[in-house]
Order: structure tokens, then C-alpha cells, then sequence
């Protein structure tokens, strides 16, 4: 299976770590130094959380303001709607804040939130009842 590793620029390491430790992620501390932050989301799954500093060394010309713009949309899946509404509260109650309200769409339903650096998270459950 394939591993993701999503690489975000926080403004503070610190308090993003405290953030996705509140969501219920793991910190990996082999990959964790005072410039960088490996947090867990699965076996699979991982969030990278990198110091703008260390961002730079990684890309070509500028970070993007996502205060201001959007360039990706990150979505996991949840094993339920209550998962769903779970997951956002302790996502709000950490310091994130609301992106858009939550959706419904036939078998679908999900919730988006925005971290402390204005990436945007979007949990979705999906209803895969065989029909």
C-alpha cells in the first residue's frame, strides 16, 4: 500500500502540533525535530507540519497565503455522521475555525474546518449501502 505524507507550513510548530494532537493524531517523534513535526493519521496517512523556513527548502518560489487562497482541499473518510460531527467539534474546540457549513449529498454527508494556518480538513462519511 501507499503512504500519502501531506506537507503543510504552519506558523507556529508548537501550536499546530498541540492542534492535530487535539484531533486525535499521533506524533512520530523519529521525524520530529524543532523544524518539523510527523503527526499520524493512519498507517498510512501522515501530516507533515514544516516551519516556513523549512517549507522553502522543499519548493520553488513562495508559500501560499492560505488565509487568503486555497490551493488544496484535504478530506478524510469517516466511519460515520457522528464521527463526522465529533471530529469538527474537537477541531473547533482546538482552536480551528468553521470553513463552510456542514454538507449533505445523497449518500454524503461531511463537515470542513480550517486549522490554525487556514488549511482547509474536510471529514466525509459516505454511506456505501450496496444498491
Amino acid at each position: 500500500m501507499r503512504m500519502i505524507f501531506v506537507n503543510l507550513p504552519v506558523a507556529d510548530l508548537q501550536a499546530s502540533t498541540a492542534f492535530y494532537t487535539a484531533l486525535g493524531f499521533t506524533k512520530n517523534p523519529d521525524f520530529s525535530d524543532d523544524t518539523a513535526t510527523c503527526m499520524v493519521v493512519s498507517e498510512q496517512i501522515y501530516v507533515m507540519l514544516l516551519t516556513h523556513d523549512k517549507f522553502r527548502m522543499f519548493i520553488n518560489g513562495d508559500i501560499s497565503d492560505s488565509k487568503t487562497t486555497k490551493e488544496v482541499l484535504n478530506c478524510l473518510s469517516a466511519s460515520s455522521r457522528d464521527e463526522v460531527d465529533g471530529f469538527k467539534a474537537k477541531a473547533l474546540a482546538a482552536g480551528g475555525s468553521e470553513w463552510k457549513p456542514n454538507m449533505e449529498m445523497g449518500p454524503m454527508y461531511g463537515c470542513s474546518f480550517q486549522d490554525l494556518d487556514s488549511h482547509v480538513w474536510e471529514i466525509m462519511y459516505m454511506e456505501m449501502s450496496g444498491g
